[in-house]
């Protein structure tokens, strides 16, 4: 297994506790961090492209995505208690599997984490680009507002967006965790005004047809909502920066799912009875098209009427227009833009974590770790996603940005449940504050449902996840597999290169110490 260059756990966890971060978070803290990950676009604005493809089905999209991320947390919240150090999956499959599945993960963890960065800030042009109008009696021209796929040619807004999160998270500001404590608030209190009013409005008929176009479009449209859940795994890359993780690392993962899928079964309810959620029919082919694709934007373009909830880009403010309370639809939109934009925050940081792991394990270059001398942040790194994240949110649709991102997501999982068991096997007694229940169940569960998932993906998001895979494998060869700490012999704690970057950075810019200073 020499070959395969696995690193121990009790060495893990030595430099961990070496060149640990600040523990400053508890619990609530956590909870709160999940749901800011969690409440975002999935929900404000992917109701709308998981309808197109399942209709009243989607309330299965659902069920089927918050079970196989329900399993896939029972797994991360032991694994995150028995290693609560930062890096996520990457870091538990080094520890299992060795160096070059855990480099995949980790490379998989980027796909993951920019690309949703990026369909969250398309999510939030769209409620943005309501506001303005609704508000403000602004339109803006719809070259600006949409990417090449729905005719346009730059979603303007979306750029904007990412490159002033971007400034956020080089600069930092002392009071950005309170920020994103005061938005998840908002998310809550937004999608708990809709729940109320929308779920009393709804009507048995417009559940029927519930699978106008089969079974196995509620399986596609899971594939597509499980965006939606993504973000309580971030909740694990903090594990250095929490006090007494073995306890609250699993109430963090746990307790922000179970919250979010409560919200969403109530919302997709609301959804569907109060105002319907049939998919759009091509008349001619008698097919539906793909939300985000050209024929889609056509078909929404043509439609007479009031606009159909699968054509809008901001959903749930639309369907609170059309059932009679256009002034709380305008409100609901003005939080999700001023809510969402925590999420591209959250998704931004885990990536930035993930990268400074693999770069303390000398996978990719120091110098993307190197601290800002003013700011003290991963100023480089975090520029060089904020790039790619708005180059994509620019000009790439959210269903498929979603989909791409699930991609990433799903391969993390699936090594997480392999992880888990492979652990029992091989390390049997350590210690476990929180243990699977029934993992020779839960674990291979969550596995096969992550590949079922997978498998229902677009065609184009299989093929940028193997793509991408395919180039970071290329990028390990010829740079990561020769300068690795562990190629290196640089395994252990006492030999560790001198010049790997400390993690001397606070989880979001700001979080206070105990003493009063910033971490």
């Amino acid at each position: 297994m020499a070959n395969w260059r696995i690193k121990s756990l009790d060495s893990i966890l030595a430099t961990a506790e070496k060149k640990a971060l600040t523990r400053s978070l508890g619990a609530f803290q956590l909870t709160m961090l999940g749901i800011g990950g969690i409440i975002g676009t999935g929900i404000f604005v992917l109701t709308a492209e998981a309808a197109q493809v399942a209709g009243p089905a989607m309330l299965i999209s659902f069920v089927l995505a918050a079970v196989v991320c329900g399993l896939a947390a029972l797994c991360y919240a032991e694994l995150a208690s028995m290693v609560p150090v930062s890096g996520s999956a990457y870091t538990y499959s080094y520890a299992t599997f060795g160096e070059i599945l855990a480099w995949v993960v980790g490379w998989a963890l980027v796909l993951e984490y920019a690309v949703a960065a990026s369909a969250v800030a398309v999510g939030w042009s769209g409620y943005a680009v309501g506001v303005l109008q609704n508000f403000a009696g602004i339109e803006l021209p719809q070259a600006l507002v949409n990417g090449p796929y729905a005719g346009g040619l730059i979603n303007l807004p979306a750029v904007l967006i990412a490159v002033a999160v971007t400034a956020l998270l080089v600069v930092g500001t002392k009071e950005s965790a309170t920020v994103n404590a005061v938005l998840v608030v908002v998310k809550v209190l937004a999608l708990t005004a809709f729940v109320v009013l929308a779920v009393p409005a709804a009507q048995s008929d417009n559940f029927v047809p519930f699978m106008p176009l089969g079974a196995g479009s509620a399986v596609a449209a899971a594939s597509i909502i499980f965006f939606a859940f993504v973000g309580f795994d971030a909740v694990s890359t903090a594990a250095e920066e929490t006090k007494d993780p073995q306890r609250n690392i699993p109430i963090g993962l746990i307790a922000s799912l179970v919250i979010c899928t409560a919200f969403y079964l109530l919302v997709g309810v609301g959804v569907i009875g109060s105002y319907g959620a049939q998919p759009m029919i091509d008349a001619v082919t008698g097919t539906a098209p793909f939300p985000g694709s050209p024929e889609m934007a056509a078909l929404c373009a043509a439609a007479e009427g009031a606009k159909p909830v699968v054509c809008s880009n901001e959903a749930l403010a639309h369907v609170l227009r059309e059932i009679g309370y256009p002034g709380i639809g305008n409100v609901l939109g003005l939080a999700a833009g001023f809510a969402l934009p925590s999420v591209v925050l959250m998704m931004m940081f885990a990536q930035t974590r993930v990268f400074f792991v693999m770069s303390r394990d000398g996978l990719l270059p120091k110098g993307l770790s190197k601290i800002h001398p003013k700011f003290k942040t991963p100023h480089i790194v975090t520029m060089v996603t904020g790039a790619a994240v708005t180059v994509a949110a620019a000009f790439f649709p959210v269903g498929q940005l979603a989909s791409v991102s699930n991609g990433g997501t799903l391969c993390a999982f699936f090594f997480v449940a392999l992880a888990i068991m492979a652990l029992r096997r091989s390390n049997p007694d350590r210690k476990r504050s929180f243990r699977t229940p029934a993992v020779w169940l839960v674990a291979p569960l969550a596995a096969a449902g992550c590949l079922l998932l997978f498998g229902f993906l677009s065609w184009v998001a299989q093929a940028v996840f193997f793509g991408w895979a395919a180039i970071g494998l290329v990028f390990y060869f010829l740079y990561g597999r020769s300068r690795s700490n562990v190629a290196m012999g640089l395994d252990e704690v006492n030999e560790l290169d001198p010049n790997i970057p400390p993690q001397g950075v606070p989880p979001l810019p700001g979080i206070h110490t105990p003493g009063g200073k910033d971490a």
